[in-house]
């Protein structure tokens, strides 16, 4: 194992918020990451502080991995070269993603947000990392598409974007109390699907 550690704090990292996401942070004893994780109480205290400094760790590592894929949807589309098609390719990208959802899949976020404790200035500029990163890029999208389409009465680009974002998030809510990924596929579907009406059938 080389010296820096990094594969026990992956292990951790993993191991926390696969435990997170399914009971809740204050539910989650370092006792219990200890033990699924095949690690010690020493291992885990020479990587984090306390178990809030692991809170911080986890959203920092959370909204990463977050971005990198609102980076993979965007790169999907960059093929596009017509406006509308990119947005439509981008949105596509994420429909498509939703087939490899199962019932239990879950997001950090919302264990975080459901936790007032957990929301200090570290965390919560961590989530409007996330927030603003996806409103951007996305609404970035609809402004090239908007403008290819000549549209001027359209709903607000960041407005739009933001809706995404909760799609993604109330989705993962509804998939989980009804035992099924299939509710995120088709909300994804009915928002592209108003997208491309949006885009392509104004008179």
């Amino acid at each position: 194992m080389p010296k820096d550690g990094k594969p026990t704090r992956e292990r951790l990292l993993e191991t926390a918020e696969r435990l997170v996401q399914r009971n809740g942070f204050a539910a989650t004893s370092v006792d219990a990451i200890l033990a699924e994780s095949n690690s010690s109480k020493g291992a885990f205290f020479h990587h984090f502080a306390s178990k809030r400094a692991l809170a911080s760790a986890l959203v920092e590592r959370y909204v990463d991995a977050d971005l990198n894929m609102l980076r993979a949807g965007l790169d999907a589309a960059e093929a596009e070269a017509d406006p509308v098609a990119k947005v439509l390719a981008f949105l596509g990208f994420y429909e498509e993603w939703s087939g490899d959802l199962t019932a239990e899949s879950s997001c950090l976020y919302i264990a975080v947000i459901s936790e007032r404790d957990l929301l200090d200035d570290e965390t919560a500029t961590q989530l409007e990392r996330a927030i603003l990163g996806w409103r951007t890029a996305v609404a970035d999208l609809l402004r090239k598409a908007y403008a290819a389409r000549g549209l001027i009465d359209a709903p607000d680009p960041d407005d739009l974007a933001d809706q995404l974002f909760v799609i993604f998030e109330g989705s993962y809510l509804v998939c989980r109390a009804l035992g099924s990924p299939e509710p995120m596929r088709k909300q994804l579907r009915v928002f592209r699907q108003l997208v491309e009406s949006l885009l392509t059938d104004r008179r």
